[in-house]
């Protein structure tokens, strides 16, 4: 996994939309990148949805929230426009991203073993360098975890 202090691997994913995003281009603001394992889950929606409802304090922060997963382009469609979110979801298909940031884990439920992505969250700062990782993220204390991290970086540089 990346860690803390590390540059944020760049890459170019399709939105939503299927428009090309790349991380390289938020340079000069800070980034949440959070990976999740599957649109239109319980535990995924909740986090998306406390993105949304957060909106405000990831714009006064200066930050640009970032989601992505390895579902097809479709499928985050879907998920954007059922949750009405307002932040970019990315279609990480072949799950490289993932792979570069070390979140594509090998996971079990119910006995079975499969591989994934895990739900982690990285905060970027304006150079591209993750300042923090939060590992194992509770889709019900995100963004409390996150701002929380933002207004650390704002500590830091005071």
């Amino acid at each position: 996994m990346i860690k803390e202090g590390q540059p944020a691997p760049d890459f170019e994913l399709p939105d939503q939309s299927g428009q090309p995003v790349r991380l390289s281009s938020f340079r000069g603001r800070r980034v949440v990148l959070y990976f999740y394992p599957k649109a239109n889950t319980p535990g995924c929606t909740k986090q998306a949805c406390g993105v949304r409802d957060h909106t405000v304090d990831y714009e006064a922060a200066d930050a640009v929230v970032l989601g992505v997963s390895p579902d097809a382009v479709k499928a985050i469609k879907k998920f954007y426009d059922k949750q009405h979110l307002n932040f970019e979801l990315l279609a990480d298909e072949d799950h490289a991203v993932a792979e570069a940031y070390g979140v594509w884990v090998e996971k079990s439920m119910y006995g079975k073993t499969y591989w994934g992505a895990a739900r982690a969250t990285f905060v970027i700062d304006a150079e591209g360098v993750v300042r923090k990782v939060i590992k194992k993220v509770n889709p019900e204390t995100h963004d409390d975890d996150v701002l929380a991290a933002l207004r650390d970086l704002d500590s830091a540089a005071a």
